[in-house]
């Protein structure tokens, strides 16, 4: 290949044909880069945005705000449903009462007729929220000037002493429960809405499962 170049370009170059053509090669590659770095930096036409019309502005500002309808609604209706329970006692149609969920002692009175005339309900929470399955004894306990049975134990109730209606003299008269003990009966008994089964007895501070034992026949929720 050197023999067909010119003489006077071997002369002068005094560059082998092999370096020769890798020269011309970088050259043509270079020349291609500048090429297209100067068409892709070229300066183009940029389309300004779409502006609005005022009729588009007039819409949107007099859009009325939707406000979800939950939020206008207020809280959610709590779901159906309904407590059965037991009212006994002094009251003119006892037994069992279904009422819907969310009804209170008062209106499981009203379902079983009202209590009896002169019954005491003093010691009755009417505004208690009510649970399934729970019984309520209206005026069962006897009142402080009933008189004992003839051969009953000196100090002891006739009979069963309702938890939920008893005084604290009433607490207080069974046996080993002192002044103290039938006061924090009778704290628990407000705080708790009324004792729902003997067993919750168990929960008051003071009585052990010895006490408690001795207590369960000789009292009523």
């Amino acid at each position: 290949m050197a023999e067909r170049l010119p003489m006077w370009v071997q002369l002068r170059c005094g560059i082998e044909p092999k370096t020769l053509a890798a020269l011309a090669v970088v050259l043509v590659a270079a020349c291609v880069f500048a090429a297209y770095h100067f068409w892709a930096g070229r300066p183009r036409a940029v389309r300004p945005p779409d502006r609005e019309t005022s009729s588009v502005v007039a819409d949107r500002a007099v859009a009325p705000t939707v406000v979800p309808s939950a939020d206008r609604a207020g809280p959610a209706p709590r779901a159906g449903g309904s407590v059965v329970v037991d009212v006994t006692g002094k009251v003119l149609r006892p037994g069992i009462q279904r009422l819907p969920t969310g009804s209170r002692v008062v209106d499981a009175l009203d379902a079983a007729g009202g209590a009896r005339p002169g019954t005491d309900t003093t010691g009755l929470n009417r505004a208690r929220v009510l649970m399934d399955g729970e019984q309520i004894v209206v005026g069962a306990s006897p009142g402080p000037a009933a008189a004992p049975p003839p051969g009953a134990a000196s100090g002891r109730p006739a009979g069963p002493v309702s938890l939920n209606s008893a005084t604290a003299e009433q607490l207080d008269a069974l046996p080993g429960v002192g002044p103290v003990l039938a006061q924090h009966i009778v704290d628990y008994r407000t705080e708790h809405g009324g004792f729902r089964s003997v067993d919750e007895l168990r929960h008051v501070n003071g009585i052990g499962a010895r006490r408690f034992t001795d207590l369960r026949p000789l009292v009523q929720p």
